[in-house]
C-alpha cells in the first residue's frame, strides 16, 4: 500500500468480515468513490441534456454527431497532455480543479438555456470545453484512486469505480429525462453543474497524491509513455481493442433520441428508461467484479464479454424497427450494457494491475482516449444514419465489434490466455 493511503485507522485487515467491497474499507478511497457517485451522475445527466436539447433544436442526426465531434476532438488532441500532467503535477488538486471549471461551464450553458437564448452551437462549445478539461481531468483521477487502497483491493477499486458509471447510467438519464419532460432542460443542466462539483468537495481532506517520474519536457515525456505501451503487445492490444469497441458499440448513445422518439415512440422518458436498462446491466455485471480480487480466464472474458455486447446491441437496432417493442428494447439493452462491462472491467484491472506508477498518468491518458472516442463514433453513426438509417447504423457498429473481437480470438493465442498475475502486479499468459 502506499503511503498516501489511509484506512479508517489501518483497520481494513481487521474488518474483512464485513460484508462490503474490499476497498470501501478504506476511508479516503470511500470519500473519493462517494465523490465520483456525484460528479459523473452530474456528467450523465448533462450529457442526456445536450443530446436531447441538440435533437430538440435541429432534429438532425448529423447534429448529434456533431455533438459527438465536440466532445470527442478537444480531449483526443489533449488526451496525451492530460496524462503528462497527471504524472508531473499533484494528482488530487490537478482533479478538483478540473472537476470545478467543467461545473461552472455547464452552470452557464444552464442560465443560457433558462433564459431562452440556447443555440445549438451553445451546445457544441460547452461540450469541447468540458471535453477538453475532461482530457486533464480523467488521467488524474485513474491515476489517483489506485494511490487509495493496497493492492490486494485494486481489483475491488477498479469495479468500484466502473459502478458509479454503470450505476449512474441507471439513475440520472431516469431523472434527467423526467426532469426535462415535467420542467425544461435548463433545470437538468443546473442538476448537472451541482452533481460535477461534489468530487472536489469530496477530495478535500485526501492525502496529497504525487508521481514520482523524473521531471523533463512534456514531449519526451509522452514519447517515454507512447514506447512503454508499444513495448508490451498485449497491453497495446487492450488499449487498441478497447478503441475500437469504444468507436463502434457506444455510439448508440448518441443515437438513443432517434430510437427514443422516431422509431419506439417512447419520448423522453422512454430515452431516460432505455439508458437506465443498459446501465442495470452493467451493474450487474460491475457488482459481481467488486467483491473479487482475482479472475480467472482473463482474456476469454473480454473476447467473449465484446463478442455478447456486439450481438446485444444488433439484435435491439434491428428489432426495434421491426417489431417496435419496447419491453424487448429494454431486454436488450441489459444485455449490451452487462456484457460490455465485463469486457472493459476486465481490460481495465489488467491495465492497472501492469503499468509502473511514475508512468501511470500517460498510460491512463492514452487509455483515456477511449472514453473521447466513443463521442466520435457517435459522429460517425450520425453521418451514416443520414444515408442508411439509424438502425442500421448502429447495428453495423456492433457487427463490427463483434468481427473484431472474434479475429483476436483466433489468431493471437496470448490474447485468449490472459491472465492477471496473483502475486504482484502485472499481466502474464496462462498456461494451455
Amino acid at each position: 500500500m502506499d503511503a498516501e493511503t489511509t484506512t479508517d485507522e489501518q483497520s481494513g485487515a481487521g474488518h474483512r468480515r464485513i460484508p462490503v467491497p474490499p476497498a470501501l474499507l478504506y476511508r479516503d478511497y470511500r470519500n473519493y468513490w462517494f465523490g465520483m457517485l456525484g460528479a459523473v451522475s452530474g456528467y450523465q445527466i448533462f450529457l442526456f441534456g445536450q443530446l436531447w436539447l441538440i435533437h430538440e433544436l435541429t432534429g438532425s442526426t448529423v447534429y448529434l454527431g456533431f455533438v459527438g465531434l465536440a466532445n470527442a476532438l478537444p480531449a483526443i488532441t489533449l488526451n496525451l497532455i492530460g496524462g503528462v500532467s497527471a504524472d508531473r503535477f499533484e494528482r488530487r488538486r490537478l482533479v478538483v480543479v478540473t472537476q470545478l471549471l467543467s461545473s461552472a461551464f455547464v452552470a452557464v450553458l444552464a442560465v443560457i438555456t433558462v433564459a431562452g437564448a440556447v443555440e445549438a452551437w451553445h451546445v457544441l462549445v460547452a461540450a469541447a470545453v468540458i471535453s477538453g478539461i475532461n482530457a486533464f481531468n480523467q488521467p488524474a483521477r485513474l491515476a489517483l484512486y489506485p494511490h487509495y487502497v493496497p493492492e490486494e483491493a485494486l481489483m475491488s477499486a477498479v469495479a468500484l469505480n466502473s459502478s458509479v458509471w454503470q450505476g449512474s447510467r441507471i439513475v440520472a438519464p431516469a431523472i434527467a429525462g423526467a426532469v426535462v419532460a415535467i420542467f425544461d432542460t435548463g433545470l437538468a443542466f443546473f442538476l448537472a453543474a451541482a452533481g460535477m462539483s461534489l468530487l472536489a468537495f469530496a477530495l478535500r481532506g485526501a492525502p496529497s497524491v504525487k508521481s514520482e517520474s523524473e521531471a523533463a519536457g512534456a514531449l519526451e515525456n509522452i514519447i517515454e509513455g507512447l514506447r512503454y505501451i508499444q513495448s508490451n503487445p498485449t497491453m497495446a492490444f487492450l488499449i487498441g481493442m478497447t478503441f475500437f469497441n469504444s468507436f463502434f458499440l457506444m455510439a448508440y448513445i448518441f443515437m438513443m433520441p432517434v430510437f427514443a422518439v422516431d422509431i419506439l415512440d417512447v419520448g423522453a422518458t422512454g430515452q431516460g428508461w432505455l439508458l437506465t436498462a443498459s446501465g442495470i446491466g452493467s451493474l450487474t455485471a460491475t457488482l459481481w467484479f467488486t467483491t473479487r480480487t482475482t479472475i480467472r480466464h482473463q482474456g476469454r472474458l473480454i473476447v467473449v464479454g465484446a463478442v455478447l455486447a456486439g450481438s446485444f446491441l444488433v439484435a435491439f437496432s434491428l428489432t426495434s424497427e421491426a417489431i417496435g417493442s419496447m419491453p424487448l428494447a429494454l431486454v436488450l439493452m441489459l444485455g449490451v450494457g452487462g456484457f460490455n462491462s465485463i469486457y472493459i472491467l476486465t481490460t481495465i484491472t489488467s491495465l492497472q494491475m501492469a503499468v509502473p506508477d511514475d508512468l501511470r498518468g500517460r498510460v491512463m491518458g492514452f487509455f483515456s482516449m477511449t472514453w473521447s472516442i466513443s463521442p466520435l463514433g457517435g459522429m460517425f453513426a450520425g453521418f451514416l444514419a443520414a444515408g442508411i438509417g439509424t438502425p442500421w447504423a448502429v447495428a453495423i457498429g456492433g457487427m463490427a465489434v463483434i468481427g473484431f473481437a472474434i479475429g483476436p480470438a483466433l489468431f493471437n493465442t496470448k490474447i485468449r490466455r490472459l491472465a492477471l498475475a496473483t502475486e504482484g502486479s502485472g499481466l502474464v499468459d496462462q498456461p494451455r
